[in-house]
């Protein structure tokens, strides 16, 4: 009964935890926070973003709770938590999964791979075959939309935050998409090309022009 409990809150419980980094592993770390040591399980792409040992971090958790036993599973931005806790929606995709997916793939990149039916790049995930690939799109593709993952492409400046509420890049996107390029290499021509002031015409032509030139 009490496991049952612990599994219907669990996941909740804990947010995340801020203390200091005692230990990095390779493929979890342990976090000292009021003289509790918490071994939590992380990405590659995680642990690279996270201090060195001996110093202060903030990771956000997410706390999964099975018959077997518990484990904390982290991350370096809350977006990655979010993400990790969407794939859980999918049938047969578990914490391990999910990690994976995050190990390769950063949110944006996942959630352009799902609008665009880009099943070879979400199976770039290891342990990830096309069945799996499939079944994430299907499950979660009505969960997202083409903002989601342009306006936080990392290190862009953004699509949303353009004159005039980012119009002109969506625009940009769907005539690239029409003219047989995915969603996401089209979003990440048009997040390199884009500036502030510039038209559809104008940000078409330079995203084209990249595109061909790489």
């Amino acid at each position: 009964m009490f496991s049952c409990i612990l599994k219907k809150f669990g996941e909740s419980m804990i947010s995340y935890i801020k203390g200091t980094l005692e230990r990095r592993g390779e493929n979890d770390i342990i976090v000292e926070a009021g003289g509790i040591g918490y071994r939590i399980f992380v990405s590659p792409a995680t642990l690279a973003k996270l201090p060195q040992t001996g110093e202060a971090v903030q990771i956000f958790t997410y706390f999964s709770v099975k018959e077997d036993g518990m484990s904390l599973y982290g991350f370096a931005a809350r977006e990655e938590q979010e993400m990790f806790e969407k794939l859980l929606l999918v049938n047969g995709v578990g914490p391990k999964g999910a990690l994976g997916f995050l190990s390769v793939l950063n949110p944006s990149e996942i959630v352009m791979a799902i609008l665009s039916d880009d099943v070879k790049t979400l199976s770039k995930a290891p342990g990830v075959g096309r069945k799996t690939a499939q079944r994430v799109i299907l499950d979660l593709k009505d969960k997202f939309k083409t903002e989601d993952a342009v306006s936080s492409f990392e290190g862009a400046a953004g699509i949303a935050e353009s004159v005039g509420g980012g119009d002109a890049k969506f625009e940009a996107i769907d005539a690239m998409t029409a003219l047989g390029y995915s969603r996401s290499e089209a979003a990440q021509a048009v997040n390199a090309v884009a500036a502030e002031g510039m038209t559809t015409e104008d940000i078409l032509k330079a995203a084209l022009k990249r595109m061909i030139t790489f």
